[in-house]
């Protein structure tokens, strides 16, 4: 004779289960790049000096929203909305950012940040 009430409670334990390791698992899920740029580059409105910084998603409910700090994470530099784009066919999977046109004298603009690894990435609107 089968025990149902026993049978529903570990069906709801490990239903519980499950859905607490997809919680951690998403929440482990790491988007930082650390890039190194030898010259300055710019984005919206900042131009960043020639070094080392984090791209990072701002949030794990937005990810539109990229920020941009200094390498230790403890000065932010850009925060701001992005459009959602494939990276170009062809593209190396570990190229993380493609850069546009400007005078010899001014910053080169990031267009877009791409997760190294990433089909995705982020254009950032100027």
């Amino acid at each position: 004779m089968t025990n149902w009430k026993s049978v529903r409670i570990a069906c709801a334990a490990g239903a519980l289960a499950l859905m607490v390791a997809g919680s951690v698992m998403a929440l482990d899920v790491n988007h930082e790049n650390r890039l190194t740029f030898s010259r300055s580059v710019a984005l919206p409105g900042v131009v960043l000096p020639a070094g080392t910084y984090s791209f990072d998603i701002a949030d794990s409910t937005a990810f539109d929203v990229v920020v941009v700090r200094n390498k230790e994470r403890t000065k932010v530099f850009y925060m701001g909305f992005t459009t959602l784009v494939l990276r170009p066919k062809g593209m190396s999977l570990n190229t993380p950012v493609t850069v546009g046109e400007a005078p010899s004298n001014e910053a080169p603009p990031i267009t877009a940040w791409y997760e190294i690894g990433h089909t995705l990435g982020r254009q950032f609107r100027y």
